[in-house]
């Protein structure tokens, strides 16, 4: 297992990118000032938080992060992103189309895409009934894809259709 601590990072440039990719959504980024606790954040230090429409970020927050709570906040249904505060909750079949969402995102940033997405993903302990993210979403989301593409989140090309969960 690689080190967690080396994953990709939300810099400045890539919370414009950032920006860019989840503007169709409607969600903001929210920068935080360094060392200061993230609003929001469900599992606290470094991880993304979100309150309603706001991802908040620090520097030191991974993209992996990121895009997973924006997924929640996607993948969620709308009564739930009414109130959205710190926890997106969500059930299993939920949890499996974020992961999904998440890999198939990274794909529209630059320099980031599916492959380093999953490293970092097994890096920082997701874990899979088949050891990682890579054997998991390539043999084992099948359940996942159909979930996102029944609540028309992608489609059946496996893009996203930039539309959020009705």
């Amino acid at each position: 297992m690689s080190d967690p601590q080396n994953v990709v990072n939300c810099t400045a440039f890539y919370q414009q990118q950032l920006q860019k990719l989840l503007k169709p959504y409607g969600i903001e980024i929210r920068q935080v000032e360094e060392n200061e606790t993230i609003p929001g954040s469900f599992f606290g230090e470094r991880e993304a938080g979100l309150l309603g429409n706001q991802l908040l970020l620090r520097l030191d927050t991974p993209v992996h992060s990121a895009l997973h709570e924006a997924g929640h906040y996607i993948c969620m249904d709308n009564q739930r992103r009414i109130t959205l505060n710190t926890d997106a909750a969500g059930d299993y079949d939920e949890e499996n189309g974020v992961c999904y969402l998440q890999i198939l995102l990274s794909d529209f940033l630059p320099e980031m895409g599916k492959q380093r997405m999953m490293l970092d993903m097994d890096s920082w302990g997701y874990s899979f009934r088949l050891g990682s993210a890579k054997a998991w979403f390539e043999q084992d989301a099948e359940d996942a894809q159909q979930w996102l593409i029944k609540h028309q989140i992608i489609d059946d090309n496996n893009q996203p259709t930039w539309q959020l969960r009705v």
